[in-house]
């Protein structure tokens, strides 16, 4: 493991009476054994097979790195089609492993195509996607595990039409691959028809963990992205956190952390990476700790109404927007840094004596004025008393990329078990899914939609 996880700022030795006390650690040895065994002992069971998806063969990897070069050679701009897991964990990883204006680069220098993930059905969007791709030499890969999802399902439907008009039926086919779960959805039915090709989800891995499955694997073999490295930091975390010892294991540790701070009435959880190629980092995030821990009721039946609000911020950015309520609002939050020791570029700051300006900067570099700050940020949250802790990355590659990737899924894992909640399931989700449904006149939603048209709203309390 090449991630380092310092909890200092969580204790009660460094934020005083709003911090954890090591005694509160030990006392828990058997919520501690509950939730490491729930999570360690379904490994690769039921919804817990993302927890296997770094282990696939040399082979599968070299077969996923040969379609991707394939698509690679061929193709103008690749398109991911796909929302929720099926997007955030792709652009997370090419926000972090490609140049921060890939698409800006000259062919040349980019080795790949332009790279465009749709996550939303924005009527202007999807025109102005149009605008910046040429779809005769555009690839499209849909994703969607259920093979039903509204979003990506009419995505499709429309560039797969333009696909046809422009270059024909039969070409078009081969400019498009899906991702969906084998045997089952209309997406996989369509393209068994279509003759598209088709890589598997395991009916065992949720969209929010899948990020390491065939969702993520076939579009960053599309980009070059090393599969290899980032699956070998991905085992690494694993390995780390099936070690029973709460105060050796990074992910179970920092679940417990969190959910002492949710029951100290921190609901509010804040990542903010420094380093911009991480900052979509926080966007991934964001989607599994909130799907998976905000839940109405818990194992047992009991309503508990669990969960803490994800929140995304980016030093030094931030710093100027967010910080000030960070340090003296309310004692509702827990900051999770993320530090990077060594950047992919060094920046210095000139000793200019023309301008006479910023004497106290020139002859530094950038690097050193990020970490500065960073440092500095952490210094007035520990000062103010506010629970905050960092994940120290050496460097942004494939492999830490893998790690942090895999640290964050098993991580709220553990705080779905401390919290004793079904981590994997979204009710809520689904209820505005059948909801879409009835609405846009889906066949066996009859009865959803008159529920829904039952919803009466005030006039009175409409301002026109």
């Amino acid at each position: 493991m090449k991630l380092k996880f310092d909890y200092n700022n969580m204790m009660d030795s460094a934020i005083g009476a709003h911090g954890v006390k090591p005694s509160e650690i030990d006392k828990a040895a058997k919520a501690h054994e509950a939730a490491f065994n729930e999570v360690i002992g379904n490994s690769g069971k039921g919804w817990q097979e993302w927890t296997e998806t770094p282990m696939i063969s040399k082979a599968e990897i070299a077969e996923l790195n040969a379609f991707g070069k394939c698509v690679r050679d061929k193709a103008s701009s690749f398109v991911v089609l796909g929302i929720g897991g099926s997007a955030l964990g792709p652009i997370c990883v090419f926000n972090a492993l490609l140049h921060l204006h890939h698409n800006e680069l000259p062919e040349k220098a980019r080795k790949a195509p332009k790279i465009y993930v749709e996550d939303n059905i924005d009527p202007e969007r999807m025109a102005a996607l149009f605008d910046v791709i040429d779809v005769k030499t555009s690839y499209f890969n849909v994703i969607t595990k259920s093979g039903e999802t509204s979003e990506t399902l009419s995505q499709f439907l429309i560039l797969y039409n333009a696909l046809k008009k422009q270059i024909g039926e039969k070409a078009a086919k081969e400019h498009i691959f899906v991702t969906t779960t084998i045997g089952k959805g209309s997406l996989y039915a369509v393209a068994q028809k279509e003759g598209f090709k088709i890589f598997g989800i395991p009916s065992g891995v949720g969209g929010r963990f899948s990020v390491l499955s065939n969702v993520g694997l076939v579009p960053f073999a599309v980009m070059g992205i090393d599969i290899e490295s980032m699956l070998y930091g991905a085992k690494a975390m694993r390995a780390a956190c099936e070690k029973p010892d709460v105060k050796a294991n990074p992910a179970l540790m920092t679940a417990f952390l969190q959910v002492q701070s949710m029951k100290a009435g921190k609901n509010i959880s804040v990542v903010m990476p420094y380093a911009d190629g991480l900052k979509t980092m926080a966007d991934f995030y964001c989607q599994i700790w909130a799907e998976s821990l905000g839940k109405a009721v818990d194992k047992s039946g009991k309503t508990v109404y669990y969960g803490q609000t994800p929140a995304k911020s980016l030093g030094v950015t931030d710093q100027h927007s967010q910080v000030q309520l960070y340090t003296e609002g309310p004692f509702d939050k827990v900051v999770t840094f993320i530090a990077v020791d060594s950047f992919g570029a060094s920046v210095k700051i000139p000793s200019d004596e023309t301008a006479d300006i910023g004497d106290f900067l020139k002859g530094h570099t950038l690097n050193e004025l990020i970490n500065a700050e960073r440092k500095a940020t952490e210094f007035a949250l520990t000062k103010a008393e506010r629970s905050n802790y960092t994940i120290y990355m050496p460097e942004v590659t494939a492999e830490t990329v893998g790690e942090l990737l895999m640290y964050f899924m098993y991580e709220t894992a553990f705080a779905g078990a401390y919290l004793n909640i079904d981590t994997f399931n979204q009710p809520g989700v689904e209820e505005g899914k059948k909801a879409t449904f009835a609405m846009i006149g889906r066949k066996g939603y009859e009865e959803k939609l008159k529920e829904v048209n039952s919803v009466k709203k005030n006039d009175s309390y409409i301002i026109k």
